[in-house]
């Protein structure tokens, strides 16, 4: 079950709530877990007794951590061991079926016996879950958070259900507090329902569409792409991924707003990045942030020697590619963007900050284009042919049955994609603060409002529409 699904937005949605808000205080905890097993279940319901089972042996590693607390050998052995069982979990189901083809790759080639294997079932949002479990044992590890004062609360936080499959990811000191008592208001019923119509529409009306194009093109060999093909591939897949994923940060967090919740936001307009550094401060902010507080800063940070930050940063973006997906684009992805870190930390920050802004955006948001080839592409032969087609740098084989522009994108995908665009660059302009500002001080607060509930009721009304007629496309960030 996903959040752009009739039985979730027909069924689950409107019963959830329905007995949520008429549950009292003491059971709507209760009923929140119950609805978010019940979610997890739907899609995994294999792989729930493991993902169980893998909470209490959490639990049950932290209370142990806390109650030796004062002997810091036994502490630090408890969040290693909690930590690495979590890991071998992870790298069980993401990276088993990697490792093993990769394996009988190996040994196939020297005429040697291949292993065999039953393929493991990858769990809908494992990484997602793992890295909410180890920000538990780290948590408390680092007295930043007191244990949760029941399993029931801590299995809230692994498996709420907006959040389960694709994030945000939350840390445990930034919701514990929200899972004991949180206030249940009006206006943040509204915030939320807006956010959500929000997402729902930038997935449906957006991302969807876009993501067609993208098929597409990339169904083709590169070879047989004309380079404007080529390019109109990238930059639909390039603005499908961000509405895709910030369409479901949106629908998660509007979800957690109706219920009470306060998550951190994910995206801030990524794509008016003007170097990759601030690119990664504003996508997927939360797996930045994670990874900064669990990962990087453990490793020396900024206090080391510059080679060593250098290194640091690499380990960080090779672990961050290698987290989405047991792919060797994905590792490639991670270097890509390590090494342009690196650069921008060496000279090209403060080139790209010193000249027009306009430019500096266009270079930054070519470089992202190119890093979405990598991550799109089934292997990295075919992300270097796609990319050599892009610059015309590959020999071009003309198909014996010439492509043409239509088949590809319509009229509608057009103007889907000139939205797509002015939607991510339009805020870089300086027009368009002066607008916003105007807007803000000139409208009333009950204005604004009566034009969000008309927006949030055009944004479903379409969205109903595209989902009763089009074939049902999930989140691409499902599969990490």
């Amino acid at each position: 079950m996903t959040f752009n699904s009739l039985s979730f937005l027909f069924l689950f949605f409107p019963l959830f709530f329905i007995l949520y808000y008429f549950a009292n205080d003491r059971l709507k905890n209760y009923w929140l877990l119950a609805a978010s097993i019940l979610f997890f279940s739907w899609g995994s319901p294999k792989v729930l007794f493991f993902i169980l089972i893998s909470c209490c042996f959490d639990y049950i590693v932290v209370i142990l951590l806390a109650r030796f607390s004062h002997n810091i050998f036994l502490k630090k052995m408890f969040a290693s061991f909690g930590i690495f069982a979590n890991v071998c979990l992870l790298g069980y189901f993401k990276y088993a079926n990697f490792f093993i083809a990769e394996f009988n790759r190996l040994v196939a080639a020297i005429g040697l016996h291949q292993f065999s294997w039953t393929a493991v079932i990858l769990p809908i949002g494992i990484s997602f879950i793992t890295f909410k479990k180890i920000s538990y044992i780290v948590d408390i590890f680092r007295h930043t958070e007191k244990p949760a004062r029941t399993f029931a609360d801590y299995l809230i936080y692994v498996v709420l259900f907006p959040q389960i499959m694709a994030g945000p990811i939350v840390k445990y000191h930034e919701i514990s507090k929200q899972i004991q008592n949180r206030t249940h208001r009006l206006e943040l019923f509204f915030q939320g329902i807006f956010r959500f119509s929000l997402g729902l529409g930038k997935k449906v009306l957006i991302a969807d569409v876009l993501g067609e194009i993208a098929n597409g093109v990339f169904a083709i060999s590169p070879v047989s792409l004309p380079a404007l093909y080529a390019w109109l591939g990238a930059v639909c897949y390039t603005f499908q991924i961000y509405f895709d994923f910030s369409g479901y940060t949106d629908m998660a967090i509007g979800l957690g707003n109706m219920m009470g919740f306060t998550c951190p936001e994910n995206f801030n307009l990524p794509y008016i990045s003007r170097n990759i550094t601030e690119f990664w401060r504003r996508w997927h902010i939360t797996l930045s942030l994670w990874m900064r507080e669990y990962l990087y800063i453990p490793l020396g940070g900024n206090r080391v020697s510059k080679v060593r930050i250098y290194l640091n940063l690499w380990i960080v973006f090779l672990f961050s590619g290698l987290w989405h997906g047991a792919n060797w684009t994905f590792i490639a992805w991670g270097a890509y963007h390590g090494l342009f870190i690196t650069l921008d930390k060496l000279f090209w920050q403060k080139i790209a900050m010193s000249m027009n802004k306009t430019i500096s955006i266009s270079i930054n948001f070519v470089i992202i284009m190119f890093g979405w080839v990598l991550f799109r592409s089934p292997d990295i032969s075919y992300a270097i042919k796609y990319s050599l087609r892009m610059l015309g740098m590959s020999a071009y084989e003309h198909a014996q049955t010439p492509i043409l522009w239509h088949e590809f994108i319509t009229n509608k995908g057009m103007f889907v994609l000139f939205v797509a665009a002015l939607f991510s660059f339009c805020p870089a302009l300086k027009s368009y603060d002066i607008l916003n500002n105007l807007i803000t001080k000139q409208i009333s607060k009950e204005t604004m409002c009566g034009l969000k509930f008309a927006t949030l009721m055009l944004l479903c009304i379409l969205s109903f529409l595209f989902l009763s007629t089009a074939n049902f496309n999930t989140f691409i960030y499902f599969k990490f």
